[in-house]
């Protein structure tokens, strides 16, 4: 099996080496294509207006000044030479990916373009990171069973996973759930006002360390009580209640005023 590995932390990132040590586990045939700097919350954007530039590190091993989504386009349709891959593993992420954080992951997105691109996608973060005792130990210890059990049973072609693993020692560590995307029900997101040397004033972006009150079976819920979340992530946004609903009042000729 030969496995594509990217990130959203850059190419020199502890998580990254984290992740190369779990597909060793899987597989001797390894490739990596990361971002050359950190792309927290990219998203699945691509770059467009600007040219791309890529290093070659190793035989086996790009950096490029993409996106993740940049990183997996190019890993997949150019730079990975001979066959192409046939899973793509994202991370593992600096701090978890959960509820609608996904949206503006650029690890989940790493594991979303290679769906797009007709390859298997599965996006893993390791909670725990705003902790002094954080490490990726967990995701280590617990990742290559998961994926391989994974890839036995098989998933549909327009589904990525995405797995959360906990904080803690690996041995209180006991359950793994298959959840559903959950909603914080807190908003964490903030900027913060803040003056430089010269006088002048700057924001820095950032999230609040507060908990939600997530229900039963979401992937919040089961991080916070300890569990590694996978949860099967789909791309349509669609939501059908509301489609359903609107067609009794739009459909046809156009309304006017």
């Amino acid at each position: 099996m030969r496995i594509l590995l990217t990130n959203d932390d850059g190419i020199h990132a502890e998580g990254l080496a984290a992740l190369e040590r779990i597909a060793a586990c899987l597989s001797d045939d390894v490739w990596i294509c990361a971002p050359e700097y950190e792309q927290s919350g990219a998203g699945r954007a691509l770059t467009l207006a600007d040219p791309i530039r890529v290093r070659r590190l190793d035989a086996r091993r790009f950096s490029t000044t993409g996106t993740p989504t940049d990183c997996v386009l190019m890993g997949l349709n150019t730079l990975v030479e001979g066959k192409r891959p046939d899973l793509v593993l994202s991370g593992v992420n600096r701090g978890a990916n959960l509820a609608e954080d996904v949206t503006m992951s650029g690890t989940v997105a790493g594991a979303i373009e290679a769906m797009a691109l007709g390859v298997p996608g599965i996006a893993l973060s390791q909670m725990g990171f705003y902790e002094p005792d954080a490490s990726y130990a967990p995701a280590e210890a617990f990742a290559p069973g998961i994926i391989k059990a994974l890839l036995e049973a098989g998933w549909a072609d327009d589904v990525v996973m995405n797995i959360n693993f906990p904080n803690g020692e690996v041995a209180s560590i006991t359950e793994v759930e298959v959840t559903r995307q959950g909603f914080r029900d807190a908003h964490i997101r903030h900027a913060e006002k803040r003056t430089d040397l010269r006088g002048r004033d700057y924001y820095w972006m950032g999230f609040r360390q507060e908990r939600s009150k997530p229900a039963e079976g979401t992937d919040l819920r089961a991080l916070y009580e300890g569990r590694i979340s996978v949860t099967p992530l789909h791309i349509d946004l669609t939501h059908m209640p509301s489609v359903r609903a609107l067609k009794a009042v739009l459909g046809g000729v156009p309304p006017k005023l």
